[in-house]
């Protein structure tokens, strides 16, 4: 695995400047570092005062609001001379064009960032959509988590996106997650570890910038912060052996961003009610000093609830950059906020050499990712750009090794051209399982089961609605009556279209054949049928503990004609 280059010649060459960065592209000379000093240097000196306070913001870009919104973007670019982008939904070809306009309004080149944890899928509909992170999380070999995140970068060049707010590295221990749930690799640390770093190098060995989030941990909360303040109220010795673990084994891993959570963390902040990514204890005692990370340090969203709700926009800026952060994401109030911090640099509150240390560290990640200069990129072919065949081999290669068989009792699988039964089951579409399993699979509906001869072999589908990565997963009760009808005198093989939490609450005490498959889409049902009629391996692992029988890590393999 290729390594990025950050090393002492880098710390030597900037420390007299007061430039760090965490990412620093692979492969870089000496002669290109001192190039990098320079510009930064250069650049810095010819801001204003407000053009410095500017670098520090990054707003929302949205496609699908109307002009009125798309105004009001370009006036901010303009007047408040902002640091960055976020794009949302939903126009690649429209995004393009209008990042192309303010990159040339701008006296600095912005930076360019989206939310891409599974792709630009998550903000463009017509692109190719990648796994969740909890399908990556099953996957055994890293490396093709690696291929992925290159194939995201290239997404997001074509884009003109620099920064992939990715990826997701909250332990998720709480299988009632309202905002992390398939957004995590895993319950387990390492497995977390191992697959964050993969997808990190991926992106940044691209030169695309990578960001770990949520800072100090997400994974055991039970309130969605995009409504209201989650606590997490682990004492100090468990969130670091499991919250912040993986933070601090990525921390000398050259990843370029940390991305702070609006959550409340007792043990970690005694104000009562503070969130972490306006706590100075948190940001600069714990994050910087004590954890000693140099990248750049973001806010989550400033828009949502759990601090939206509670302080007004410019004051909630304002109080983010005093405890730590660099760069305050999806502000909602820039002038503002730039006013006030100016305010607390004029009171003593806030050093100039706070904000020289944020803005040139910016800077010069920015020249990092090629921003000294800005290239406009051509609209032309953009959809089909981002979704062709070469996505979707891809993409159903990562499904087929994220497959998880958990029993094969009576060796059911492969199938081997034997006449089989299907019942799909729950709220989301099935045919193209059906279609590819083969001509010979007979549907049956749920109400049609009696009509099935005992002892057939009996493929049972949980499809689960796979439109959204937040919503938790919960099998209804006629689902599993049915599931439990079944198991009495069929051979039934359990597929799960869906998180491995749909199983929970199932007894599959009698289900000779369970099968994990993660989501229900068209690349995971084909990889899906495929492997159940024995063309690929099935090799995938549970990334999660579900309950105390299904426990992260199980997994049986099943070798495939095509090995």
């Amino acid at each position: 695995m290729k390594k990025l280059v950050y090393t002492s010649l880098f710390i030597f060459l900037f420390l007299s400047s007061n430039i760090t960065a965490q990412y620093v592209p692979k492969d870089i000379s000496r002669r290109d570092m001192k190039k990098a000093g320079e510009w930064v240097d250069k650049t810095y000196k010819k801001l204003s005062q407000d053009e410095k306070l500017g670098q520090l913001f990054i707003v929302a870009l949205y496609t699908n609001r109307g002009e009125s919104e798309i105004a009001k973007v370009r006036n901010i670019v303009v007047h408040d001379k902002i640091g960055g982008l976020i794009l949302m939904q939903d126009d690649a070809a429209r995004e393009i064009n209008l990042v192309n306009e303010f990159q040339q309004k701008s006296k600095v080149p912005l930076i360019i960032g989206m939310d891409a944890e599974w792709g630009v899928f998550q903000r463009i509909p017509t692109a190719h959509k990648y796994p969740w992170a909890m399908t990556l999380g099953a996957i055994q070999d890293k490396n093709l988590i690696e291929q992925m995140a290159a194939k995201i970068a290239e997404d997001c060049h074509r884009m003109g996106i620099n920064w992939d707010f990715a990826p997701v590295v909250d332990v998720n221990t709480n299988p009632n997650n309202p905002i992390i749930g398939n957004r995590s690799f895993g319950s387990e640390v390492s497995n977390v570890v191992n697959s964050a770093l993969s997808y990190a190098n991926g992106l940044q060995n691209s030169n695309i910038l990578a960001a770990i989030k949520h800072f100090p941990g997400h994974g055991d909360t039970s309130t969605d912060s995009h409504l209201d303040l989650p606590v997490v109220s682990h004492n100090l010795e468990r969130l670091n052996a499991v919250e912040i673990a993986p933070f601090k084994a990525l921390m000398d891993k050259g990843i370029g961003g940390v991305m702070v959570a609006h959550l409340y963390v007792p043990a970690l902040e005694s104000g009562k009610g503070i969130p972490a990514s306006v706590s100075k204890n948190i940001i600069t005692g714990l994050l910087k000093d004590k954890l000693g990370y140099k990248g750049l340090i973001i806010t989550d969203a400033l828009n949502m609830g759990a601090v939206a709700n509670k302080y007004k926009p410019g004051e909630l800026d304002a109080m983010a950059f005093k405890a730590g952060n660099d760069i305050m994401l999806f502000s909602q109030g820039v002038a503002e906020g730039k006013k006030l911090i100016q305010k607390a640099i004029d009171n003593g509150e806030i050093s100039q050499s706070r904000v020289e240390e944020s803005v040139k560290k910016i800077l010069l990640t920015k020249y990092f990712l090629g921003l000294d200069t800005y290239t406009p990129k051509n609209p032309e072919n953009i959809n089909s750009d981002l979704n062709n065949d070469s996505h979707k081999t891809l993409v159903q290669n990562l499904y087929s090794n994220a497959l998880t068989l958990l029993k094969n009792e009576k060796s059911l699988l492969p199938l081997n051209n034997r006449t089989v039964y299907y019942v799909p089951l729950e709220e989301a579409p099935y045919q193209t399982f059906a279609n590819r399993l083969g001509t010979d699979i007979i549907i049956k509906k749920a109400s049609e089961i009696n009509t099935i001869p005992a002892n057939s072999t009996v493929i049972v589908g949980f499809h689960k609605d796979n439109s959204t990565a937040y919503k938790p997963y919960k099998i209804s009760d006629v689902s599993k009556r049915t599931l439990a009808d079944l198991t009495k005198n069929q051979n039934v093989i359990l597929t799960v279209f869906g998180s491995p939490y749909a199983l929970k609450d199932i007894d599959i005490s009698k289900v000779p054949t369970v099968l994990v498959s993660y989501e229900n889409n068209d690349d995971s049902m084909t990889a899906t049928a495929d492997a159940l009629n024995g063309k690929t391996k099935i090799h995938g692992r549970l990334p999660v503990l579900v309950n105390e029988t299904l426990k992260a890590g199980m997994g049986i393999d099943l070798p495939g004609s095509q090995e």
